[in-house]
């Protein structure tokens, strides 16, 4: 049994292992296919910035776009045809869970699941789902202690 900086025990498969200056966060980056860039692009936008994330990068010579805090992580890139995927981001609280999910609707998205707890998942559980123009499942989630 391995101890995270929390001094919380974990539990170490193969040859994973815990860096003290590993960020908490688990997804480094995330590639998504849509079939229209510039539309998804102000959704993605819009939905994105009350979680604290913008566009970062954006190449329309090879059709991808980068939004993130401080580096992209999250990328979308032009498609010819749709294929879903979910992507959970992490947020700060419940308002940001509550403030991700209206704006993504505003923008375009539709309803997977409005904001609440979802306990199935694990305690202090709280997300909203939404899908993309595309079929997307992109979730805003924030772990409560």
């Amino acid at each position: 049994m391995a101890v995270c900086r929390e001094n919380r025990p974990v539990t170490v498969y193969g040859e994973a292992t815990v860096k003290d200056d590993q960020e908490d966060g688990m997804i480094d980056h995330v590639g998504i296919p849509v079939t229209d860039l510039a539309a998804s692009r102000e959704l993605y936008a819009t939905a994105l910035a009350p979680l604290g994330y913008k566009v970062l990068y954006e190449n329309e010579e090879y059709g991808i776009v980068g939004f993130g805090a401080q580096r992209p992580q999250l990328w979308l890139s032009r498609s010819s045809r749709k294929m879903g995927v979910h992507v959970a981001l992490v947020a700060k609280d419940r308002v940001a869970v509550g403030s991700f999910y209206e704006q993504a609707l505003a923008a375009g998205a539709t309803d997977n699941g409005p904001p609440g707890p979802r306990e199935q998942y694990a305690p202090g559980y709280y997300a909203a789902f939404v899908h993309d123009l595309d079929g997307n499942n992109l979730e805003a989630v924030v772990h409560e202690q």
